[in-house]
């Protein structure tokens, strides 16, 4: 018997069973040894690579042939791939709800260029870890969406900021944005590299030589982006901090290609991400180095995970759930996305996933999807489309973006990726639909989502502070109400869904009269009497929005006829 068991031995008892004991002491001993360890491991650093505008097809560990990202390729390799991640569908709402680990939908912050303040007590979370002890940067895009100030929240930002200028020993937290996917590089022809015949053209874009060019320099585009996110790697592995440091890799939303982003189907919300964890820090991986995760993921995710990662107290502003680290919560069902003003066009449309159907809900069904953005027309595809539309030339799936838009939306992810057969009127689909759509409610009223109030209404009844504080009283914003009358106007029928209009146009409270008068516009084949006189001018024919005209209380512009 060796030292160790005699130590452990025990009188009445038999050999057997005292040595069966002491293995399990020693057991214990090795398990609290490690756990020892783990929790004497210095906090790891936290480092962030976003490429511009992509979605996954574009990056290598996606499948696709054609992308050219060997960064990506690296990162996975020792790390994990999520299969399901989504964001808001453009750059500034995206950034405002990683930045806060918030919807933006509910804070008023989700429309593009912004200027709401963020509720209070909501805070940048960068700020909370500067408390914590981390030396926080951003290189160098912000684009938070928001006027509130988030000076606090960063050491610093600047096209030279990075880690070298912490103190001795400090961990931090830096971002890195990688412009060279951007949009705006799409807007000129650069020679390619990528052969155009070799491209998936989605369903919904006319398969022309210049939609093919748009896409094939697209993968040229991320190309370039993952090089320059690789400089930052090598730079990191310069400074030996490679294996004390946490990797997330990500598209700040998908795109970019006319159609994607903007726009909440898969290919405008679902993005690329990449989480490299070192060694030490393994047993806080979701998975085993170099597998996958088919989970649902949010950018709300990503501050609440960075806080578990790091075994920081969270703060209670969090909407979303920690994915990896010790406070990992389960996966949830759902996940959720959101799309408003674009530039200098307004919609409102809400989504949710449960990663195999995507229910999407139009709130101006009258609007296309092709309201004429001036920044999106630049893009040669995009011209090339409306071209196309407007000599005739598309077909259903294709002329779909320019005309008025279905009030509800279901498509089978697994079987039609490019979200061009809707069947949300399928029989077959009834309880499907109804699910979906529940749990879009379900979500609207918890997160308390700020969408109803049309954007001038939530600046004058908010004033200087943040749309949240409206959207929390239900006697100003009584939002069960509203979703309950949205849809028996948009989705209801008959003589229930005209009384239901004519008593919402008598509503004391502007905001329901308001979604009356959108109703008018929305079903022009049955006004309500009390609505018609100002909402029954026949309109021509159109691909870009007519000018808007007045309707009571609220400008609303007319559908296209």
């Amino acid at each position: 018997m060796t030292p160790l068991l005699r130590r452990f031995r025990l009188p009445f008892v038999a050999s057997s069973t005292r040595a069966s004991l002491a293995l399990l002491v020693i057991m214990f001993v090795l398990a609290t040894a490690i756990v020892s360890a783990q929790e004497k491991a210095p906090r790891p650093n936290i480092l962030w690579l976003l490429i511009e505008d992509s979605s996954p097809n574009f990056v290598g560990p996606y499948g696709d042939p054609l992308a050219r990202t060997p960064t990506a390729d690296r990162l996975a390799k020792d790390g994990i791939v999520f299969d399901r991640c989504y964001s808001a569908p453009v750059c500034a709402p995206s950034r405002n709800s990683l930045a806060t680990g918030r919807y933006a939908s509910s804070m008023g912050t989700q429309h593009m260029r912004s200027t709401r303040p963020l509720p209070a007590g909501v805070k940048m979370f960068t700020q909370y870890l500067r408390e914590a002890g981390y030396y926080c940067t951003n290189n160098v895009k912000t684009d938070y969406n928001t006027s509130s100030d988030w000076s606090a929240a960063l050491d610093e930002v600047s096209a030279k900021a990075d880690w070298r200028g912490r103190k001795p020993g400090q961990p931090f937290f830096a971002i890195f944005t990688f412009m060279q996917s951007h949009e705006e590089y799409l807007q000129t022809r650069q020679p390619l590299n990528t052969d155009p015949a070799k491209v998936h053209v989605p369903g919904y874009l006319p398969d022309t030589a210049v939609v093919r060019a748009d896409v094939a320099q697209y993968y040229d585009l991320v190309e370039s982006a993952d090089a320059a996110a690789g400089a930052v790697l090598a730079r990191l592995e310069a400074d030996g901090l490679m294996e004390d440091t946490i990797i997330f890799y990500a598209a700040d939303n998908g795109g970019v290609v006319a159609g994607s982003k903007r726009f909440l189907n898969e290919n405008g919300t679902r993005v690329p991400f990449i989480v490299r964890l070192p060694k030490k820090y393994a047993h806080l991986a979701p998975a085993a180095a170099g597998g996958r995760n088919g989970e649902l993921v949010n950018f709300v995710d990503f501050g609440p995970t960075v806080f578990s990662l790091l075994g920081i107290e969270p703060p209670a502003q969090f909407q979303g759930r920690a994915f990896a680290g010790p406070a990992r919560a389960p996966a949830p069902e759902f996940a959720f996305m959101f799309r408003d003003r674009m530039d200098e066009r307004y919609d409102m449309i809400r989504a949710v996933s449960d990663g195999r159907y995507r229910y999407i809900r139009n709130y101006y069904p009258d609007r296309p999807l092709g309201q004429r953005i001036d920044f999106l027309w630049k893009m040669a595809s995009m011209q090339e489309w409306e071209t196309h539309y407007r000599s005739g030339n598309l077909n259903a799936a294709q002329r779909r973006f320019f005309e008025p838009k279905a009030v509800e939306e279901l498509y089978d992810l697994e079987r039609d990726p490019d979200n061009i057969h809707n069947l949300a009127a399928d029989p077959a689909q009834a309880e499907r639909l109804a699910r979906l759509r529940a749990a879009l409610h379900a979500h609207q009223l918890a997160i308390r989502d700020t969408g109803f109030m049309l954007e001038p209404m939530m600046v004058a009844q908010a004033g200087t502070g943040s749309p949240a504080a409206v959207a929390a009283d239900d006697s100003r914003y009584p939002l069960a109400r509203l979703i309950s009358l949205v849809d028996g106007l948009q989705l209801g029928a008959g003589p229930d869904a005209l009384a239901l209009r004519a008593a919402a146009a008598k509503d004391p409270l502007p905001i329901v009269r308001y979604w009356a008068a959108a109703a008018a516009l929305d079903r022009l084949d049955t006004p309500a009497p009390d609505i018609a006189p100002c909402c029954t001018t026949p309109m021509p024919p159109c691909a870009s929005p007519p000018p808007r005209r007045s309707c009571g209380a609220a400008a609303i512009r007319p559908p296209c006829r």
